[in-house]
């Protein structure tokens, strides 16, 4: 496997402020170290048995953890004390679940099902007040942002949408609330350029990292 370093160094040197989260679903634990020589330090996973492989198998310094899928709230246990951040915060129980095990507080974003899509996972826009009250009383969780999926679908208007609605709804949490959050995570392989034309600031990329060939 071959990681495409050309791509990592264009994103960096033309977006300094975005952080590059590799799915690295597509990679064993071995491989992980390629993507770190490639400049990577933010390494995402979204299956609990697949992180605490590489967990277990990548001891390196200075990377940080991501969980980008959906977690089960029987399952966060196994994970909450390994990640460094949490992109899928989808219910309230499992913000409970966080608050009972977590030893520390941990970044997160509240993920908002933007496209309206019945098979994604994420909260509808009108339940985000609801959650962002809860995460404010939580002891362990830090809420950085917001993070979605775009529709799946090869209408780049309907791409786009869901990325600017999510652009506006950090924009209401932050009147609303009076914060200041910044981050939202947005964009993967196929999307990744309409995410950044509306204030993307950690994309979730996974085949588009690795080289064909």
């Amino acid at each position: 496997m071959e990681i495409n370093k050309t791509l990592i160094s264009e994103l960096k040197k033309k977006y300094p402020h975005i952080k590059i989260v590799a799915a690295t679903k597509y990679a064993d634990a071995d491989s992980l170290i390629k993507y770190y020589e490639a400049g990577i330090r933010d390494f995402g996973e979204n299956r609990v048995s697949a992180f605490l492989e590489k967990y277990e198998n990548f001891k390196v310094e200075n990377i940080k953890w991501h969980f980008i899928g959906h977690l089960q709230s029987n399952k966060c246990r196994e994970i909450i004390n390994k990640i460094d951040c949490l992109h899928s915060i989808d219910s309230l129980r499992l913000i409970n679940v966080i608050d009972k095990y977590a030893l520390k507080p941990i970044d997160c974003f509240i993920e908002v099902n933007t496209s309206n899509e019945s098979s994604k996972n994420g909260i509808n826009e009108n339940d985000l007040a609801i959650f962002v009250n809860r995460i404010k009383k939580s002891p362990k969780l830090n809420l950085i942002g917001l993070m979605t999926m775009a529709i799946n679908s090869e209408d780049y208007e309907s791409i786009e949408n869901c990325f600017i609605k999510l652009s506006e709804l950090l924009n209401f949490v932050n009147q609303e609330f009076g914060l200041n959050l910044t981050e939202l995570s947005m964009g993967m392989s196929d999307d990744y350029a309409f995410a950044l034309k509306h204030q993307a600031t950690y994309l979730r990329l996974g085949r588009i990292l690795i080289k064909k060939g």
